[in-house]
């Protein structure tokens, strides 16, 4: 398998899409480690299992229809795998392992068999000390932008996933990328007061628009930089409910196929008025009380650049 992936929007040839088909037990509230969960265990409204495996078949039906290559982790039973995002990500023709939250490491096992089919020398192992998910990692193109808490703070909350040591080992392993981080607004149980990770507040869509969160930033020059970047005319900026809805973790097959959550109607008529592209929408509430949504759900490994 070659693996090949420099940005959010090429055409998508092979992903890897999590499962959702033996989630365990409704977490409680201390077992919960990101805002989004906590919520919804606070108000009994945490996800069932046989409408999360409906609503991931839904989007795996969409993958297909556009002849992508599907790939699916092995099944470890009671155990959260819908969120293939943070387990690895893809950059150029390296894959890079995740150190993730403790809570998560069991999540890793079902991947040994896809990531057998990989080159070895291809499969970057970073320190223990290096934290990150690839939730935290955008790309596009020469650009890696990268979600980020500060030192200070970084022990403080477990929605604090990327650190500033992680960061030191993706500009080791990319040195002719540019590395942005950007330190996000973090919060534990309130998920309108804090952003899990990037790509739920920041995302490159079409070929040179972006869909942004600007107060997920704990920096207003952050917001200024990536604006000055792509251009305030290329910009679609969320409002804080569609933030929480997770507008911004949409899922591009090609420049010109973008899937989205059936409710974002603002994101799809901008998509398809200002884009002219194909809007394929798809139901993924369910997974949204869970912390993530449509692209925090898959690991692309192939795209047509």
């Amino acid at each position: 398998m070659i693996l090949n992936v420099a940005n959010e929007t090429a055409r998508l040839e092979t992903v890897v899409l999590g499962l959702s088909n033996s989630n365990g037990e409704t977490p409680t509230l201390e077992e919960t480690y990101d805002a989004k969960s906590y919520e919804s265990v606070q108000k009994n409204i945490y996800p069932q299992e046989c409408n999360l495996i409906d609503e991931m078949n839904a989007f795996e039906q969409i993958l297909k229809k556009y002849h992508v290559e599907v790939l699916r982790p092995e099944l470890k039973k009671h155990c959260n795998q819908v969120f293939a995002r943070d387990v690895a990500f893809c950059i150029d023709d390296k894959l890079v392992i995740s150190n993730m939250v403790e809570e998560r490491r069991a999540e890793l096992e079902p991947y040994n068999k896809i990531f057998s089919q990989l080159q070895a020398e291809k499969i970057y192992h970073l320190p223990a000390e290096a934290c990150i998910e690839g939730g935290d990692v955008v790309l596009y193109n020469d650009f890696i932008f990268i979600g980020t808490c500060e030192e200070n703070d970084f022990e403080r909350f477990k929605t604090a996933r990327t650190n500033t040591f992680a960061i030191n080992c993706m500009k080791y392993l990319f040195p002719h990328k540019h590395i942005i981080p950007f330190e996000l607004h973090k919060n534990d149980t309130d998920p309108l007061g804090g952003i899990l990770h990037l790509d739920c507040t920041f995302m490159p869509v079409c070929n040179d628009k972006i869909i942004l969160y600007k107060n997920g930033f704990k920096h207003e020059k952050d917001y200024h930089f990536i604006v000055d970047l792509f251009g305030k005319d290329h910009l679609f900026e969320v409002s804080q409910e569609e933030m929480y809805a997770m507008n911004p973790n949409i899922f591009s097959i090609a420049p010109d196929i973008v899937v989205i959550e059936k409710n974002f109607t603002r994101l799809g008529a901008f998509l398809e008025r200002e884009c002219d592209v194909t809007v394929e929408r798809v139901p993924y509430y369910e997974v949204s009380k869970m912390g993530g949504l449509l692209r925090c759900s898959t690991m692309p490994l192939a795209r047509n650049q």
